[in-house]
């Protein structure tokens, strides 16, 4: 059958709003991201079966201000994060966006690369091909794990993703096959580092 994703980012913050890259930071949502976090709430309100979030703060706000009565399960996973910039999180967003295509495969100096991120992501989307099956879920996270979704389930190419300006628009949807992990299998050795899923 497969998996139905809806695709959200975190909603607007007081760093957006002042031009800065929030990276890992944790980020607070400014009042009108209260705003957009409550206008997601209203648009995806039925026929979700899960949430998979970001476990950092501005993404964590984001959907329980918009599922303050939620009927489903929510699970924070550190896989969804945003990229690490390292040295540069909390840096201009300028600075950033005119680095990004130097770090497709090479790290952010203390950080990491965007390609580290897609295997985040694929990781991600194995578990919940396993897991899911028949579901709809809602994820929310951040620009670089849309554009791995674009890039392994889409066949976008990334760096032109990474290169491109940054789109905003009220959710994105995808169709994850059920053979996904099949497809997909873990590496024979455990990748250094990988995060675990975190439930709540």
């Amino acid at each position: 059958m497969g998996v139905d994703i809806v695709f959200e980012t975190s909603a607007v913050t007081t760093d957006d709003e002042a031009g800065v890259a929030t990276g890992w930071l944790p980020g607070t949502l400014s009042e009108r991201g209260r705003r957009c976090a409550r206008e997601l709430g209203e648009r995806r309100a039925d026929g979700l079966n899960a949430i998979f979030c970001s476990d950092l703060a501005r993404a964590v706000e984001t959907v329980r201000i918009a599922f303050p009565n939620r009927e489903f399960p929510v699970h924070w996973d550190t896989r969804l994060r945003q990229c690490n910039y390292g040295v540069l999180n909390g840096a201009p967003l300028t600075e950033v966006a005119d680095r990004r295509l130097r770090h497709l495969d090479e790290p952010f100096p203390g950080g990491q690369s965007y390609r580290e991120v897609v295997e985040q992501v694929r990781g991600f989307l194995r578990d919940l091909a396993g897991a899911w099956d028949g579901a709809r879920v809602l994820v929310v996270a951040h620009s670089a794990n849309r554009w791995a979704l674009e890039h392994l389930l889409n066949g976008a190419d990334l760096a032109e993703l990474v290169g491109a300006p940054t789109e905003w628009r009220p959710g994105w949807s995808y169709r994850l096959p059920a053979d996904w992990g099949r497809r997909h299998p873990r590496p024979a050795r455990a990748q250094p580092g990988r995060p675990a899923d975190h439930s709540g």
